[in-house]
């Protein structure tokens, strides 16, 4: 299958049971699930608007373990942004991005211009290991942004991938999915007689 140029693919790394696949889920289908089932690696489509037409964002899953590191820097070599997940009740997720993160840079190079977040998920938890500051600190250092979330409560879910794409600035990627275009979009495309699927 050829590589599609209009893929932005983002790819989601974090130490097992922090809530990866739950964020994608949440953000994707909507949905939430209670029980925990370790992923080795799911990729997700979402249509999303770029650049004034339709592009695909693709989100990769990854493994919580460090089983696989040649998968691990595909992903990173083959991704255009990066959600960096640990859990708030967890001070050894948040180490575990350490490795990931230095391993994005070595890979990618000048990591200014790549889109980075820091996730703290399971905000709504009570037995809490990390607090905000300490996420935002961290963030800081990386020079990256940083958001709290929740899966289970579904927040700041949609708001982490709009963040997410509007730190992407080589283009404008938004998340205007609802096949809605603009009565000027839509002369556009009668005059170039283009058809898309949605």
């Amino acid at each position: 299958m050829p590589e599609q140029s209009n893929d932005y693919r983002v790819v989601v790394f974090g130490a097992a049971g922090v809530g990866k696949s739950s964020l994608v889920l949440r953000f994707v289908r909507g949905t939430f699930r209670e029980t925990y089932i370790p992923t080795v690696e799911d990729t997700y489509r979402q249509v999303i608007s770029c650049d004034k037409s339709i592009c695909t964002l693709q989100i990769t899953d990854t493994t919580g373990s460090h089983q696989f590191p040649a998968m691990q820097r595909l992903s990173i070599s083959k991704g255009h942004a990066f959600i960096l997940v640990y859990s708030v009740t967890s001070r050894q997720s948040m180490e575990d991005l350490h490795p990931i993160f230095d391993q994005i840079c070595q890979i990618k190079g000048d990591i200014q211009k790549i889109p980075i977040m820091l996730v703290g998920n399971k905000s709504d938890e009570a037995q809490r290991e990390l607090e905000a500051s300490e996420g935002q600190a961290l963030a800081t250092k990386w020079k990256c942004a940083f958001m709290e979330t929740s899966a289970k409560m579904n927040y700041n879910v949609q708001e982490l991938f709009q963040e997410l794409l509007n730190l992407e600035q080589r283009r404008t990627v938004s998340l205007q999915v609802d096949g809605k275009k603009s009565k000027q979009q839509k002369k556009k495309d009668k005059l170039q007689g283009k058809c898309s699927v949605m």
